[in-house]
């Protein structure tokens, strides 16, 4: 087993796995979603974009989400759109991003069970298998920044208009006077997502009045939306930088560099920093908003040189590799070693099996703790004094 993951530590590096897993693949997962439901209205968006005066009666194919769904409020079409936008989000691994997709393909499987439509167990299965990978992947997406949540508000808004506009367009009939063209449609549309509503065009017939009470609905959800997106991270953000003196950029010289985010981690970190000792944490993943996190922090692989290099392992006193895996521990050691050959290292180990294997990456300490909590239930079941020095011997062995 142990041979296992070395194994697939080796495989998870050589492929830079930490880098492009889990998030590309469901960017693709969430973006191939997203197509299925576009790619049949393409054709005739393309047209209406164009400003080509189209008749309502070619738009059939691209408005099925319209004449069978209005009254919901929602269109196929314009979920397909949202989830292709949205997988480029899923690449920054933006949290954003990933709530909108969860809800949006929530929203896919949820339309196949409306009265008066067919469901298609093929997109039911598919969404729904994703629906499970976006909830089991929900750690890797925590990055939130100004920039993507007002990039996804403004798409939100534009598509909210265009949602109007070929609504409004595709169910022309129905409105009084008809709208019969593209320039009515937007107008038509701006004018009730402002909620100005001058009454010069009024919706007559039941589709046209579900659809336009949806399109309120929506424009009011998206503003507020986009509205909390945007000026919610800078008013957090002044208020940070008003309470909060600036902190001093870290001069990081005879430093002890921790990696791993475990409980042994945080504890070593803790206890080190209490007596005064610089230390540089090294985490694979950000961690989420609201966790404590140590005062220096780097984010990457700690088997990784390149990381090291940015914690300056150069200056570094030693590296403490405590993670919970012992092959990811003396992957650690062989890159800080790699980097610097004079570094001390201390590399923790959770299975005893693991001690030889260990010792040939040749650690300068080895963190034994199976040994340890061995060695004292055998010692206070049998009755023997407990001796510090040897239990730190047991403990701390040299390699």
């Amino acid at each position: 087993m142990a041979r296992l993951r070395m194994l697939q530590s080796r495989v998870y590096r050589a492929l830079r796995m930490n880098i492009w897993f889990p998030h590309a693949p469901i960017a693709v997962l969430v973006g191939l979603a997203g197509l299925a439901e576009l790619l049949p209205a393409l054709g005739s968006l393309t047209r209406l974009v164009s400003f080509v005066a189209v008749p309502a009666k070619d738009l059939k194919g691209f408005s099925q989400g319209f004449d069978t769904l209005a009254i919901h409020g929602v269109s196929l079409e314009l979920i397909g759109g949202l989830l292709v936008l949205l997988s480029l989000g899923l690449l920054w691994r933006s949290r954003l991003a990933w709530v909108l997709t969860l809800l949006m393909t929530a929203a896919t499987v949820g339309l196949q069970f409306v009265p008066h439509t067919t469901p298609h167990i093929s997109i039911i299965a598919y969404n729904g298998a994703l629906l499970v990978l976006l909830y089991l992947t929900r750690d890797s997406f925590q990055r939130a920044s100004l920039a993507t949540s007002t990039l996804f508000a403004l798409l939100g808004v534009l598509l909210t208009v265009g949602y109007g506009v070929l609504g409004s367009y595709t169910l022309g009939a129905g409105f009084s006077p008809a709208i019969t063209n593209v320039t009515d449609a937007l107008y038509f549309t701006v004018v009730t997502l402002s909620t100005v509503g001058y009454g010069d065009i009024t919706p007559h017939s039941t589709d046209a009045r579900f659809f336009t009470m949806s399109l309120i609905v929506l424009g009011l959800a998206v503003f507020a939306s986009a509205l909390t997106a945007i000026a919610g991270p800078l008013i957090n953000q002044r208020m940070i930088n008003l309470l909060q003196p600036r902190k001093k950029p870290m001069k990081r010289k005879d430093h002890i560099i921790v990696v791993g985010d475990n409980s042994l981690a945080r504890n070593a970190i803790k206890a080190l920093s209490q007596r005064g000792i610089p230390v540089t944490a090294v985490w694979e993943q950000r961690p989420p908003e609201g966790m404590e996190v140590p005062e220096d922090l780097v984010i990457g692989d700690g088997g990784d040189s390149d990381v090291l290099r940015n914690a300056d392992v150069t200056q570094a006193r030693a590296v403490l590799a405590l993670t919970e895996d012992d092959s990811e521990n003396a992957f650690v050691a062989l890159a800080a070693r790699d980097a610097n050959e004079h570094v001390r290292t201390v590399v923790a180990i959770s299975d005893a099996n693991n001690m030889s294997r260990v010792r040939h990456v040749r650690p300068d300490v080895v963190l034994a703790l199976p040994v340890i909590g061995g060695e004292l239930l055998a010692m206070a079941l049998s009755g023997e004094e407990i001796k510090t020095d040897e239990l730190l011997e047991q403990l701390l062995q040299l390699a």
